[in-house]
């Protein structure tokens, strides 16, 4: 029988392959914080040495095609447990080097030695979290870089405050904590950037919003879904628009001793 974890990623998978072709539509965070991180690259991680580039959790290619504008050398390997997204990113960018991974399971032996490994919104989907993010720090070779950014503690707390007041549970993902992810990078990392960014989205209301998260594949949670009652005591106590919605996202960079 498959362990909670495997079922979950099961999940994971299973959402983001139903909802692939409205991802690019519908991922307007992601692109933006994609397109940050591939600037970020430009002016902290040049020069690179040789080896390996990756983009771990690719997805439809948003944060791969963002790196590949800023700098010089080869593509990118695109890695992704979901088939359906991967196809996304060859309809869009012709035939990137691509390969359907679960990164549950570490990385490939092929990134040993990695000169780049980059992931955006991708390991907070993970079991372990901090133990990936050693793996991929113990992948790099020296000089080797490491930048990601991704959701952390501090986000939906509008979600989880309307959750709390009507007396059900909140579905969100768990998010990791980032100054343990920040810890275990530095272990192994010099850091050049560690910073967690708040951004501030608009409150279309609970079901527009639960509406958007499913739009994109993003709504898999270990949390049972909520039945109908639950669902109106939530939209009940949702605040109105004046209150927004808040990411705070983790953006770590840091090159291998």
């Amino acid at each position: 029988m498959p362990q909670p974890e495997q079922r979950f990623s099961a999940s994971v998978q299973r959402c983001f392959s139903r909802s692939a072709a409205n991802y690019q539509r519908g991922a307007t965070l992601q692109a933006a914080v994609a397109a940050r991180l591939g600037g970020l690259i430009r002016a902290q991680a040049s020069p690179l040495p040789p080896g390996p580039r990756a983009d771990l959790g690719a997805g439809s290619g948003l944060l791969a095609r963002a790196i590949e504008a800023q700098l010089d050398g080869p593509p990118l390997l695109r890695l992704d447990a979901c088939p359906a997204l991967l196809a996304q990113e060859l309809r869009a960018n012709g035939t990137p080097p691509q390969r359907e991974w679960d990164l549950n399971q570490g990385l490939p032996a092929e990134l040993r030695g990695a000169a780049l490994l980059a992931s955006s919104f991708a390991l907070q989907w993970l079991a372990q979290p901090a133990d990936q993010l050693g793996g991929w720090c113990d992948a790099l070779r020296s000089g080797g870089v490491l930048a990601l950014a991704l959701p952390c503690r501090g986000s939906f707390s509008l979600w989880q405050d309307a959750a709390r007041r009507a007396e059900v549970p909140c579905t969100a993902l768990p998010l990791p904590e980032p100054d343990q992810l920040i810890q275990r990078a530095a272990q192994a990392l010099e850091l050049t950037h560690g910073r967690v960014l708040r951004f501030s989205r608009p409150n279309p209301g609970a079901l527009a919003f639960l509406q958007q998260i499913k739009g994109i594949g993003a709504q898999a949670s270990p949390a049972a879904t909520l039945h109908a009652g639950q669902l109106r005591r939530l939209i009940r106590h949702w605040p109105g628009p004046e209150q927004a919605i808040v990411w705070h996202v983790l953006v770590l960079m840091g090159r291998k001793r």
